[in-house]
């Protein structure tokens, strides 16, 4: 989809993003269409995109990014179908679709770009953004997002315990610790808080890759020991491994729900509470849990 002779419109690259989008957001909101050449509803917004970015004289800048050819900040944005449509200002997204919208529509979502972001509305965008940016494995990209929503709102919880775990992420359990002292103490009790410092408190027990090889290795050696494998689950919840620490519970779980009077169940919810609710060991771990309870 050529974008010759299109004022407000350009094609953009990875190597470009950060000038082009992040940069240019800084003096006037910047729009990104994700799309792909194989993508037919990407033909159907694009056009559309174009010309409702037009039609607004420079008010609003559109940046066309081919993902097969360009997919470095497409995955870092968490796009996994697309057209995905991005909109950036001050240097942050701050809202988005995905999706071929009738034109009624992309008109709405520009004007209501151009209109102004309430405040509440940016920070849930980007906290969405940094969550994304976490469960992809870009902790670097996901911190700066985090950092950048606690300056414009310093008791912001969400992003607080957000920030802990980027840094427990990173080993760094002392930071993590002391952001999590940025939390106002009226609010050390939400739910998002208690995640990331039960998370901590697990991690101070993590194992070395040796003790978790053998670990492993026994339990392969006699699968029904669920005795050892527990121990393996519990050396796992400390690495910050809760997939692998759910698979093992689970695995007790199904062969005896019941096990040492309840005791694997009990393990498994403290790490779905360690992982946090939107992670998805949690959803998945929880559906698994709910289907052995009610089979």
């Amino acid at each position: 989809m050529a974008t010759a002779g299109l004022q407000h419109t350009s094609d953009g690259t990875d190597q470009g993003f950060m000038a082009d989008v992040v940069e240019a957001s800084m003096t006037q909101p910047v729009i990104v269409d994700f799309w792909a050449p194989w993508c037919g509803p990407c033909r159907t917004l694009g056009p559309v995109l174009e010309r409702v970015v037009e039609g607004k004289k420079g008010a609003v800048k559109l940046v066309k990014i081919n993902t097969e050819e360009h997919n470095a900040y497409a995955s870092q944005l968490g796009v996994r179908s697309i057209p995905a449509v991005y909109a950036f200002h001050k240097g942050r997204p701050v809202d988005g679709f995905m999706g071929a919208l009738p034109e009624s529509q992309v008109t709405a979502f520009i004007e209501r770009l151009l209109g102004g972001t309430d405040n509440s509305q940016v920070i849930a965008e980007a906290l969405s953004q940094a969550e994304a940016a976490s469960q992809a494995g870009d902790i670097p990209l996901a911190a700066e997002i985090y950092a950048a929503v606690i300056q414009e709102d310093p008791e912001n919880t969400a992003a607080i315990a957000g920030l802990a775990r980027c840094y427990l992420a990173n080993g760094d359990t002392e930071r993590a610790l002391a952001t999590l002292e940025m939390v106002p103490p009226a609010r050390k009790n939400e739910s998002v808080v208690k995640s990331v410092r039960l998370a901590i408190e697990m991690a101070a027990d993590a194992p070395a890759p040796t003790e978790l090889d053998a670990a492993l290795s026994a339990v392969s050696a006699n699968p029904g020991d669920h005795a050892r494998r527990y121990e393996l689950a519990e050396q796992y919840a400390a690495a910050g491994r809760y997939k692998d620490a759910a698979d093992h519970l689970l695995i007790i779980l199904t062969a005896k729900l019941g096990w040492e009077d309840g005791k694997a169940k009990t393990k498994l919810l403290q790490v779905f509470e360690a992982a946090g609710p939107a992670d998805p060991v949690t959803i998945e771990g929880r559906r698994r849990l709910a289907s052995l309870m009610f089979a």
